[in-house]
């Protein structure tokens, strides 16, 4: 997993500088669907098999995951500067889809994510990418600097790198989930706890891993685009692709945990409003990933003591 991150950076960061595409749109897309892959499969088997608890409580566990502990971790390590877009676009678009598959799971009486529901975050998700295209044509790109053999020569190594990184950490989440969660089902704890723990923090390995690694390696726009982009695409791809191939059932003891998450991306939006202008500092990561120990030991301690 820690190959195929970096792997996945260094193809990414290679596209984003050569054709001179910010790499706030290769994060929010390519890493963000790589590093989505575990939950995708996750929460699709889940969901075919009859496991609603845990399609959804991987994505619930894996975005709270993503955001108070791998963000938090990231700012922990080197303070991080956003972007405008990300402040006055990208975290409210998170924040109004988490309300909108809260609305989705708590519509109706037997709580029910539909195949309508999930066709209409598909179309989102589509959108989002359509959004990501034109943000790349916006800042323009230059592809004329190179000659043609070189430019075909080194985006080819850019490409196999960045598939390389993406199967990588696809079969390394696969690896961690499947003995992460026969661990925990032999310790006999509920499947809820198991998704939004071991489950979501394993399938969420992989946005750490190349989260840290681009903060250390000071591809700060990557790693922000990451964690947000993950969290993007959790809903709309993955819920929405579930719910289209099986409609998904909703348990509403997950309403809590929406709700915690809600907060922390409030925050979010707030903090760089606060102090230095669009920056997160190291305390405010810090304070992220108390928060998130604190949240992993109250759900330990409410349902295992």
């Amino acid at each position: 997993m820690i190959k195929g991150a970096d792997f996945l950076v260094d193809g990414s960061s290679s596209i984003a500088k050569k054709f001179h595409i910010p790499e706030i749109i290769i994060g929010l897309t390519i890493v963000s669907v790589g590093t989505s892959m575990p939950e995708l499969m996750v929460s699709l088997t889940s969901a075919l098999d009859g496991h609603s608890d845990m399609a959804i409580g991987n994505i619930v566990g894996s975005n709270i995951s993503n955001l108070f502990f791998i963000l938090g971790a990231c700012a922990a390590v080197r303070p991080l500067r956003f972007k405008e877009q990300t402040v006055r676009l990208e975290i409210p678009l998170v924040i109004f889809l988490t309300a909108l598959l809260y609305i989705f799971g708590n519509n109706g009486t037997d709580n029910i994510i539909t195949k309508q529901e999930g066709f209409i975050l598909v179309v989102f998700c589509v959108l989002f990418i359509l959004y990501n295209i034109f943000m790349a044509k916006r800042e323009g790109i230059d592809i004329t600097e190179e000659s043609e053999v070189s430019k075909k020569n080194s985006s080819f190594k850019a490409i196999f790198n960045i598939i390389i990184g993406i199967i990588a950490l696809k079969f390394g989440g696969d690896f961690v989930v499947d003995n992460a969660s026969a661990i925990a089902a032999k310790l006999g704890v509920s499947e809820k706890v198991i998704s939004l723990t071991i489950v979501a923090f394993s399938t969420s390995l992989p946005e750490l891993i190349t989260s840290i690694n681009a903060t250390f390696k000071g591809e700060i726009d990557m790693a922000i685009g990451n964690v947000i982009g993950s969290n993007i695409f959790n809903i709309v791809l993955i819920v929405g692709a579930t719910a289209l191939i099986n409609p998904i059932a909703y348990s509403t003891s997950y309403n809590k945990d929406i709700v915690i998450f809600m907060i922390g991306m409030i925050a979010l939006g707030i903090i760089p409003f606060l102090g230095e202008k669009n920056k997160i500092s190291r305390w405010s990561g810090m304070a992220y990933v108390i928060s998130y120990f604190s949240y992993m030991a109250s759900l330990v301690y409410v349902n295992i003591m």
